[in-house]
């Protein structure tokens, strides 16, 4: 009895593997650096990864989200079971607070692209405030840029927060008032008076289960101020919201759906100026359980798309409608669309299209 449930286990444990192992299975997709110093010089993660595709697989490129990362990668053909490398270097110099940078990798084993990331938080060495890389200036505030991106927000997080340094580059000291914005977003700056020539950090703290919405975001906050060069301050501050499936158990991802694109990219031809253009994707669920499409977003105000069913049964397909109206455009245009699902392997997946406008 011992031998046949030993057995037993074995398979069943085999079984569950196949299900769990990806055909390119990163150790980890996501490192955190944690505390870096500016001066400190770059810091190298290697990303490693096992091929169980059962053939032999390629990098083809491996393209960094930020010029301060310089990624390399294994240049050789990575056979069947062996194991291969992505390397990231990020330098953060001139690049103090928080940095959330990605890798987007591609395989001749799938279209779909894999996307890593690096994060952390670069610290700097006392209050000397060095104006390397503050090239924006809002009055007399000097920034790094003219707004706030917070990159990935989780609609779960009640909280993600994102800093933002600034120097005094008057001649008078700046104290901060209050700030202006949505009720999902709260700004802290501190010190709330900067000194000429000081450092200060302005704080971004983004509600994203209050904001309750998939996709890319655009909002405007005023931070109001005794500035003389310019009192109210206003900047763009860009987030893009997903389901956070990090902590999903491994017998639940298992059991998941998956969500299997027909294409992630074609071409819609040559089309005429505000002549609309429409292409159809195939979406199918390959996994366990009921697949829900819960948003679809284009990247511009000239796509927009539309499913012909929002829930999928295992082995159900449905067609993903994409209308692209160019207006007044013209030209080769590039355009994209984001599918966001319940799908915790590939939560988002991306379809871009080409065409030209005569």
């Amino acid at each position: 009895m011992k031998i046949w449930a030993t057995l037993i286990f074995l398979a069943i444990s085999g079984v569950a593997f196949a299900q769990l192992a990806k055909p390119i299975q990163f150790r980890e997709e996501t490192f955190d650096f944690g505390s870096l110093k500016e001066d400190g010089g770059p810091a190298m993660h290697e990303f490693l990864f096992t091929n169980n595709s059962g053939r032999p697989i390629k990098i083809l490129s491996v393209v960094a989200s930020c010029g301060c990362t310089t990624p390399s990668w294994s240049k050789e053909v990575v056979a069947a079971g062996k194991t291969g490398y992505i390397q990231a270097s990020y330098n953060p110099k001139g690049r103090p607070g928080y940095f959330n940078k990605s890798l987007t990798v591609t395989t001749d084993l799938d279209p779909t692209p894999i996307i890593l990331q690096i994060k952390g938080q670069v610290e700097v060495q006392g209050t000397a405030a060095s104006a390397t890389g503050f090239q924006v200036s809002n009055g007399a505030w000097k920034l790094k840029t003219g707004s706030f991106n917070l990159g990935k927000v989780f609609l779960q997080d009640e909280d993600a927060t994102r800093d933002f340094p600034i120097i005094n580059g008057g001649a008078k000291a700046i104290a901060y008032d209050k700030y202006v914005g949505p009720a999902y977003i709260r700004v802290e700056v501190t010190p709330k008076t900067i000194q000429p020539g000081e450092r200060g950090n302005v704080r971004i703290v983004y509600n994203g289960k209050l904001k309750n919405q998939y996709g890319f975001h655009s909002d405007n906050v005023e931070i109001l101020t005794d500035d003389e060069l310019g009192p109210n301050k206003s900047f763009s501050v860009y987030a893009t919201l997903e389901d956070n499936f990090r902590n999903i158990k491994p017998e639940d991802l298992a059991r998941a759906p998956q969500m299997k694109l027909q294409m992630s990219s074609f071409d819609m031809g040559r089309i005429h100026p505000n002549q609309s253009a429409t292409r159809e994707v195939s979406v199918v669920n390959t996994g366990k359980k009921e697949l829900e499409i819960r948003a679809l977003q284009g990247n511009c105000v000239c796509v927009s798309v539309s499913a012909e069913r929002n829930k999928l049964k295992p082995g159900e397909s449905t067609q993903v409608r994409i209308d692209f109206n160019p207006g007044d455009r013209k030209g080769n245009q590039t355009k994209a669309i984001m599918l966001y699902t319940n799908d915790p392997q590939n939560p988002v997946q991306r379809v871009t299209f080409t065409a030209f406008v005569e």
